[in-house]
This record gives structure tokens, sequence and C-alpha cells, in this order.
């Protein structure tokens, strides 16, 4: 890897080196999980979730087509040879529209039989009450990306249409979306479910002009901010009819320094209130600013931790279930626990580095983020990752 220091920040260097770090040369594609907790093999492949978060890192490659950057990968042979795969592996419904969204901010064509296997998908209206939010999100966000590039396909129908489906199935007064159209987990959305539809209708309503979509989001934004953590940490479970936090934990770096910072982007751009703040404050909860007092880097591998964690939480599903379900019969307002009672998810996974790439890779601002001194490549022991 040769990297222009000049030209990228040391925040975008320290995650490429991770990236390093995990990928699988044998299989031509970025692992699904990188562990740390100094096992021989770190990188473990569940070839369905490779596939996807290997589309993920390209997307976020595509944020530094401009940068001279000389990474050293094949970007279009990885993206082809991946999404071929793809159409052979039990994904998501989520990976049919990254693979659109990847391919439109790479500027590739995608392969006749993979585009019309997608498109059998998106077409197939049946499909789409059985969307998840990150289903639906993902899917739109593809659409629209394929529509820049087409104005006159379908995908610029389709992308209207899934827009109003969204409109219609997904929405709550209160600004957070819902997980589903239908069944009981639909009301409890997760972090993930009101970032990637935030993302996507802002998205969406800067390409089609629609000020509908644009309030959608920003509603959203708003009280995500409002709910935001006193260290800038980002609650994981809510239940979106009362807008109430029903469980924080687990506490996901992901979201603290790649999801979030993608749709607070816009929000800044929109004139939501406390948006940049509210960024910088859930970025610097990554390095040691939070409960634990841990920078979640772990240095001399350039990568970062996955969460912060309950003890119990660990194989212990259903009572998270009941303290989300009793939180929200009750509207009661989950808090913070006593950080002795925390401990770190000691694995990094591949997608996380590509969302860093998306959300910092095009940005040159937040010099005091991306210029940080932890990012700086450093060959000493990493610090205590005690529990």
């Amino acid at each position: 890897m040769n990297i222009n220091s000049s030209q990228v920040s040391p925040l975008i260097q320290f995650t490429i080196r991770g990236l390093d770090k995990c990928w699988m040369p044998q299989h031509g594609r970025w692992s699904h999980i990188y562990h740390l907790d100094g096992r021989k093999s770190p990188n473990e492949s569940i070839p369905p979730s490779d596939v996807f978060y290997t589309l993920n890192v390209l997307l976020g490659f595509s944020r530094l087509a401009h940068s001279g950057l000389n990474h050293g990968y094949e970007l279009a042979k990885i993206f082809h040879e991946n999404v071929s795969l793809m159409l052979k592996l039990d994904v998501s419904k989520y990976a049919y529209g990254m693979a659109l969204w990847t391919a439109a901010e790479l500027g590739l064509e995608m392969e006749a039989e993979s585009l019309a296997s997608i498109r059998r998908l998106i077409d197939d209206r049946r499909q789409w009450k059985r969307f998840h939010a990150q289903d639906l999100g993902m899917i739109l966000i593809g659409c629209v990306a394929q529509a820049r590039r087409a104005p006159a396909s379908h995908w610029t129908s389709t992308a209207h249409d899934l827009f109003r489906f969204l409109l219609q199935s997904y929405t709550c007064p209160g600004g957070l979306f819902l997980d589903a159209a239908a069944g009981v987990r639909r009301a409890f959305s997760s972090f993930a479910t009101n970032t990637y539809l935030t993302l996507a209708s802002y998205i969406y309503g800067c390409w089609s002009g629609s000020k509908i979509a644009l309030a959608l989001a920003n509603a959203c934004a708003l009280k995500l901010i409002e709910l935001q953590g006193p260290q800038g940490e980002w609650p994981w479970f809510f239940y979106s009819p009362s807008s109430l936090v029903v469980d924080f934990y687990e506490v996901y770096s992901v979201h603290q320094m790649g999801m979030a910072p993608a749709f607070l982007e816009y929000a800044e751009q929109h004139g939501v209130s406390g948006a940049m703040e509210s960024l910088v404050r859930g970025f610097k909860w990554i390095l040691g600013q939070n409960q634990m007092g841990h920078s979640m880097l772990r240095k001399s591998d350039s990568l970062v931790c996955r969460s912060q964690i309950r003890k119990e939480r660990i194989g212990n599903r259903e009572k998270r279930i009941l303290r989300a379900t009793f939180n929200a019969i009750t509207r009661r307002s989950a808090e913070l626990i006593d950080p002795s009672k925390l401990q770190l998810r000691l694995e990094c996974r591949s997608y996380e580095l590509g969302w860093i790439l998306w959300s910092f890779g095009g940005r040159r601002d937040l010099t005091e983020l991306q210029y940080h001194e932890d990012f700086r490549e450093d060959r000493s022991s990493p610090p205590s990752q005690q529990s």
C-alpha cells in the first residue's frame, strides 16, 4: 500500500491499514470478523456476510476516487466477482441494494445476469411487505443511485414507488421510523433502522426534490440527536411509536464513527440543529470519552473494537427482549448502567471500516477528528483492553 499522506487524512490511512488486515486474498474479499482476542488466525469467513461487507467496503473506497490514493486493490474485479458470488449465496435482501449503490458510485456497469436477478427481486412487489428497514433503505438508495446514471430508466419510477411505500408503511408521527411494514417486531426499531431510512430519505429527497422526504429525514435526525447519550453514545434499541429508548446496549463503534456521520452530514447541510456537535461528540466516544474510559482503537492493528456490551448480554438475547418490552409497555426510558457491568466485544468487522471511508473519505473538514494523533501509524503495543 502506497499512501500519499498529503491527500488523505490519518483517519483514512488508519482505516485502510485496518482493511489490509481484514483482506482475505485467497477469497478475494474482506472478512466477516477480525477477532481481537489474540488467536493465530484472526480472520473468520462467513461467505454471505463477507460478500455484503466487501460491497460496503467498496462503497467506501468510491469516496476516495479523486484522492490519488494507491491502495493496491482492483476494485472493479473485486466488485464483479463478489456480485456474481452473491447470486449463489443466501444473502440478505439489502445486499442487492448495496450492489446497485456501489456499482453506481464506482461507475461500473453490472453484468446482465446480475442486474436481471436484482431487478427480479425488486420488481416483485409482493416481497416489499417483507422488507425490514435495512432492506428498504438500501434498495431505495440503490435505485436512486442507478436512476442518477440513467434518468429515463425504470429505476426512476421504482425509486418513487419505493419511497411512497416507505412513507405509507414505515413512518411514525414522533420522528423515528418503524422497522417493518407489518408484524409484532415492527414498532421496535434499532439505530440501524433509523440510520438506513434517514439516509435513504435524504438521498431520495436530494435527488427528487421531495420536501416530504427531506422533512422525514430531518425529523428523524433531530429525534436521534435528542436521544443521544450524555457522552455521545448512540442508543441501540427504540420503541418508535413513543420515541423511547428501550435499551442503550450494545453501543456500537460503527454507529459512532461511521453510520451516524453518514446521515449527520446531510442533516448538517439541511439545517438540523446540533448535527455537527452531535457528530463530534459521538466520534470522541471512540477515542475514550465513554463510560468505560477506554479508547475503542486497537492501534497496533489499525482496527476498531466493535462495541461496549452488557456482560450479561452475550448469550442472553431473551433477557434483552424482555427488558425492551417492559420498558415499552411502562413507557420507561432506558438508562446507562454502571460501567463495571460492561465489557468490550473484541472483534472488528470490515464493513465498519467501509462506513468510515464513506463518511470521511470525501470530507476535508473535521480536522480535529481526522488528524487526531491516535490515528497516526504507531508500532507501540495497544492499551489494555480489560473487561
